[in-house]
């Protein structure tokens, strides 16, 4: 694997730093948060020039020190959109993470929070989504048209960002993968991957574990297409976000059941954090879907 992309000297030392290294996680993880802002801009004008979003007001400098209010496309407040999303996603992902290996962190508490690893991707969504539904009510957007067009982006971004636990061999791969059920097409890299060199420093076995992560990629690659391709459809406003939430529910729900994960007893079944939360969004989104598959 390759949890470290690239070491960049420095002249001078700094904090003990004699480098400043470039992780594959991290690189990933900004990849897939500027395309998503791409993609959200050009939704967001795609909209606005047809007539279904109304103009915003943002502050413009006049001259040195005045400013004034100028009514612009929604699409300017992406870039504000991305720094919430950002900083609101590592502490959202970090916070569950945090709350799903309790006992780890009450061990040491310091190295969990610091480390380079440990973020759970539900826990950033929840954090982000806050955010940025804060921020753009502020603005006055409608928040249903809003939401369908920015939220099929995450799809994607959700799995490039798995690329990047990919290469970095983080944890976040499957359990033990069985060679013996193998089917002849599938390569062998891709049933089962031993993540030599991972960022953890564990030793997996022989025969490898499922590279749970490359099948979020294509799944999340693939309903992305599906959801990008709906974008023009008949129903109201709503329902494209209602039916990414049902997608991202299915989706983790699935890879969950051969994904290493701590589980926990709840209402007598031993589940995964991930599990209870895949459930609650797809009945959220089963819900915003009946009530939304209503011609405009």
């Amino acid at each position: 694997m390759y949890p470290r992309l690239l070491e960049i000297p420095i002249p001078i030392e700094f904090l003990g730093m004699e480098s400043i290294t470039i992780y594959s996680f991290g690189a990933m993880m900004a990849t897939g948060f500027l395309v998503a802002a791409w993609l959200m801009r050009r939704e967001l004008d795609r909209l606005y020039q047809k007539g279904k979003l109304q103009s915003v007001q943002i502050e413009a400098k006049k001259g040195r020190k005045q400013k004034q209010n100028v009514d612009t496309s929604p699409a300017s407040l992406v870039g504000t959109i991305t720094v919430i999303a950002v900083i609101g996603g590592i502490i959202g992902a970090k916070v569950f993470h945090i709350l799903e290996n309790w006992g780890d962190f009450m061990v040491d508490p310091g190295g969990m929070i610091f480390s380079q690893g440990g973020l759970t991707f539900y826990g950033g969504l929840i954090f982000a989504a806050v955010g940025i539904i804060w921020y753009v009510r502020k603005h006055g957007v409608h928040l249903p048209l809003f939401i369908d067009a920015t939220l099929p982006t995450v799809m994607l971004a959700y799995g490039i960002g798995r690329i990047g636990c990919h290469l970095a061999g983080d944890g976040d791969w499957g359990i033990p993968s069985n060679p013996d059920i193998q089917p002849s097409f599938i390569p062998d890299w891709l049933w089962g991957e031993t993540y030599p060199n991972n960022i953890l420093g564990q030793t997996l076995p022989e025969s490898g574990v499922y590279p749970t992560s490359i099948y979020e990629f294509v799944m999340a690659t693939v309903l992305f297409a599906v959801l990008m391709s709906l974008r023009n459809h008949p129903f109201r406003a709503g329902w494209l976000a209602s039916l990414t939430v049902l997608f991202f529910g299915v989706e983790r729900l699935l890879i969950e059941q051969i994904r290493v994960n701590n589980v926990f007893e709840f209402i007598g079944l031993e589940v995964t954090q991930a599990e209870v939360i895949s459930v609650i969004m797809i009945l959220m989104g089963i819900a915003g879907l009946v009530f939304t598959t209503r011609k405009k």
